[in-house]
């Protein structure tokens, strides 16, 4: 009769101490490394019933760790939380088929939980005015001013995207009846209206950009400007004249939107020039001015 010979494996502490060792000695982060033991040690702390011995590392199944993972959710965790310790498990499993203790990575079949999407706050009126106003005054000698006060003006005067910005052509513009075609995700196009602002900046920058047909805006190069070419733009003037490096193009759209419904728009009209396919995501870009509504509503109402 042939003898197997079972090789011993690290109870599930044991080799959660030697994982965080193993980061030590790798650099990571104190910070890191104390985030790491408090969710592991609550990790294995599930798995060891009160009195007895915490198991094997290698007993840690498929089944078991979505055991564990569940029972975060019935904890009423946050996501955030959830995904962090999610993050120190997989860590720590990647760890162990490192070093031969377990065959796979159990804890890779583990599905993340999506994390809530958050927007940005929304600038004010008269901070986006100030910052638009601002780059049309700007004595910051760039080589290109006029055409970026045009950018500036119909990012927050029409609501684009950065990718819509770029793609529009000289032809795509009525200028007798102020509307722009626009062309946006899954190449749905709409038409967008634009006020006298942005028509003024656009002949200035016309003036001094001649051209009949092809992109509107253009590089240093003559070739079209990029999304990334648009940010950048963006974010140095917001820097320079705000001393704010985190505004980009889609907060003057998020802006654009959230400061028609304060002043009065239908939900459903903003829904039509944002070219969102759902009013699900039209109410996520003004959820800032919904919570102003429910402010004056609780405010104000006999009812409330």
């Amino acid at each position: 009769m042939n003898s197997v010979v079972r090789r011993s494996m690290p109870a599930l502490n044991d080799a959660i101490a030697r994982f965080l060792e193993s980061l030590e000695r790798e650099r990571f982060s104190v910070h890191t490394i104390r985030n790491y033991a408090s969710d592991l040690e609550q990790f294995a702390a599930y798995f060891t019933p009160p009195g007895a011995d915490a198991p094997e590392a290698a007993a840690i199944s498929t089944l078991l760790l979505r055991e564990w993972l569940a029972s975060l959710f019935d904890r009423n965790l946050d996501v955030v939380s959830i995904r962090r310790k999610l993050a120190a498990v997989r860590a720590f499993f990647r760890h162990l088929k490192r070093e031969g203790v377990v065959d796979h990575n159990w804890a890779r079949q583990l599905r993340t939980p999506k994390a809530p999407k958050k927007l940005p706050p929304v600038m004010t009126e008269e901070q986006t005015n100030r910052l638009v106003d601002g780059v049309g005054e700007s004595k910051l000698e760039q080589p290109h001013p006029e055409r970026d006060l045009a950018i500036f003006e119909l990012l927050y005067g029409c609501g684009l995207r950065v990718s819509e910005l770029v793609s529009i052509n000289l032809e795509d513009f009525d200028f007798g009846e102020r509307w722009i075609l626009i062309r946006g995700k899954g190449k749905k196009e709409r038409q967008v209206p634009f006020g006298t602002k942005a028509a003024t900046a656009i002949e200035k920058y016309l003036a001094v950009q001649p051209a009949t047909r092809g992109a509107l805006f253009r590089n240093h190069r003559g070739g079209r400007l990029t999304d990334r070419g648009a940010r950048g733009i963006v974010k140095f003037y917001a820097r320079m004249l705000e001393g704010d490096s985190s505004v980009h193009p889609h907060g003057l759209r998020h802006a654009y939107a959230t400061h028609l419904l304060r002043s009065g728009a239908d939900l459903r009209a903003i829904q039509e020039l944002l070219g969102h396919a759902g009013l699900a995501t039209t109410q996520k870009y003004t959820q800032v001015s919904l919570q102003d509504l429910m402010a004056v509503y609780d405010k104000s109402h006999p009812k409330a």
